[in-house]
């Protein structure tokens, strides 16, 4: 596993990390990957998620839009039609 050495880290954002890995009860260095995997896509995270935008794409292609749902277009006509 790659080791990572980051130089000239925030004091405030690292004293964040070591009461948040307290809390967890684990150490800094699992805090702090942590919070990375929740924030930086890998490259198969990227690819999940642009199958699922194709997919949801393809759906709203086939049924006209959300489902018979108005467009905002369409409503914000609407509201200032009143």
């Amino acid at each position: 596993m790659p080791t990572l050495y980051v130089e000239h880290f925030p004091a405030d954002l690292y004293a964040a990390l070591r009461a948040r890995a307290r809390a967890n009860g684990g150490s800094i260095a699992a805090e702090t990957v942590a919070a990375i995997r929740a924030s930086v896509p890998t490259a198969a995270e990227l690819r999940r998620r642009r199958a699922l935008l194709r997919k949801i794409q393809q759906w709203q292609s086939r049924a006209g839009g959300a489902a018979g749902a108005p467009t905002a277009e369409e409503m914000i006509r609407e509201d200032r039609g009143r």
